[in-house]
């Protein structure tokens, strides 16, 4: 691909690849601006299940102007290979960032919020997002949350969904996407999701609760080696605090994330304008001192409870 022209781009190198596509960074060459443009894998194009959930990340994310939603400036269709024309990020994943342990609180807080508004605005628009993870998430250089991947989002309304049992398979690293039975990822989802039900808004925050969970902790709210044990620590188990594996937390961040991962989803945040609201609310209280945080163990685990 690189040195080769699409339309009026100029592909460059290759900065990452992922399960469906593949992105480049490219060069407008009539705007004159660095871009990067992710293709569907061509051996994919003959697919209409990942050509439709292609052209639904386009739809979905042009429709949402948000500073911490991914833009995505067009796509284009030549010679029957579809790409997105994407604002150029640079930085890395939350993914990456989790790998070196648990964030500082503050930064924590900063994302957070950034992420809960980006919640916020798909949520007003109808679009429930279904793959909420640290590997969706971006971090700039800047420090700036960026919101990837609408590829499984659902667009407004109700709609229903048929469940399909889901035979026990290894777990690559946690983090599996079975297309054509429940959709999401499986570590992340929310139990409606996991069941094959119905889903809304509020199953975007379970999945955002269990991404506080790990950023706050450096290990993830529901673990194990096999679909099965995921999917029943999911439906029926409650993961230990976070204030239990790292104690410089503030009880009341330990409250957000609890009532983020009510399992009856009645029970849970109702939108992610008030889980923004707590969190912001926590982060003023942290800045002015209301909130003590212990110095000497805030950002650190404790090692014994990650042992157990």
């Amino acid at each position: 691909m690189t040195g080769q022209t699409f339309s009026h781009y100029r592909v460059g190198e290759k900065l990452g690849a992922g399960g469906m596509g593949e992105v480049y960074l490219a060069e407008d060459l009539v705007l004159g601006r660095k871009v990067a443009l992710k293709f569907i894998i061509e051996s994919t194009t003959a697919d209409r299940e990942a050509l439709d959930r292609f052209l639904r990340e386009a739809r979905t994310a042009s429709s949402l102007n948000h500073p911490n939603i991914c833009t995505i400036h067009e796509i284009v269709n030549e010679g029957g290979r579809p790409f997105l024309v994407l604002e150029l990020l640079e930085g890395h994943t939350l993914r990456e960032e989790i790998r070196s342990g648990p964030l500082p609180f503050d930064r924590l807080l900063t994302l957070a919020i950034q992420i809960a508004d980006a919640l916020d605005a798909a949520h007003t628009n109808g679009i429930t997002h279904r793959d909420i993870k640290p590997a969706n998430i971006f971090v700039t250089r800047r420090g700036d949350a960026k919101v990837l991947d609408f590829g499984l989002a659902k667009l407004g309304g109700r709609q229903g969904s048929t469940h399909t049992d889901i035979a026990t398979q290894v777990v690559e690293d946690n983090l599996i996407t079975r297309r054509g039975t429940t959709l999401g990822t499986v570590s992340y989802m929310s139990p409606e999701q996991a069941r094959g039900e119905d889903v809304d808004g509020r199953s975007d925050l379970f999945s955002f609760g269990v991404m506080l969970y790990e950023m706050a902790t450096g290990r993830q709210a529901f673990g194990g080696t096999t679909t099965a044990v995921v999917f029943d620590a999911l439906l029926n188990r409650t993961p230990s605090s976070v204030v239990a594996l790292n104690p410089g937390l503030p009880p009341e961040f330990d409250r957000i994330v609890h009532k983020a991962l009510e399992k009856d989803r009645e029970l849970r945040y109702s939108s992610a304008a008030e889980m923004r609201s707590d969190l912001r609310r926590l982060k003023r209280e942290t800045e002015s001192g209301r909130v003590v945080l212990e110095s000497s163990r805030a950002g650190t685990l404790d090692a014994s409870a990650v042992a157990r």
